[in-house]
């Protein structure tokens, strides 16, 4: 059993972390000017089984989604969050992290994926700082 968290790269290229991404793309309503909203969750992961489970936020706004207070997974640690930008930069919207991302990133102390249009982008460190001890929310 190790200590150190997935790295976001690592996280990424994991199948329930990518079926989650798909999923709140699709649940984003991309196409549709009055629908369009953020969607996102959280990653975790479980040291003892290596398991990554997915929690899913409630929906958002067109502009925001609030990811400050994660739901506890027994015996797993939160490692991850990610939601969509689903504005599309054809109307001036920015597809990558906002100044609020990475603020709220570096200071939770995990990678915040972003979901848009051009793909996947994080913010924040390259994985859960301070290893899997302490707090199984935000280690900071």
């Amino acid at each position: 059993m190790s200590d150190e968290a997935p790295s976001a790269e690592e996280l990424q290229a994991h199948p329930a972390v990518q079926a989650a991404f798909a999923a709140a793309w699709a649940d984003s309503f991309v196409d549709d000017k009055v629908l369009r909203h953020e969607e996102g969750g959280y990653i975790y992961f479980n040291p003892k089984t290596g398991e990554v489970a997915i929690r899913r936020a409630r929906s958002g706004t067109r502009k925001a989604l609030n990811l400050h207070v994660p739901p506890m997974i027994l015996d797993s640690f939160l490692v991850a969050t990610y939601h969509t930008h689903p504005n599309p930069v054809a109307e001036g919207w920015d597809p990558d992290p906002s100044e609020e991302d990475r603020i709220f990133a570096k200071e939770s102390g995990v990678p915040w994926f972003v979901i848009s249009e051009y793909g996947i982008s994080y913010a924040g460190p390259v994985r859960r700082v301070g290893g899997l001890t302490g707090s199984c929310g935000y280690p900071q």
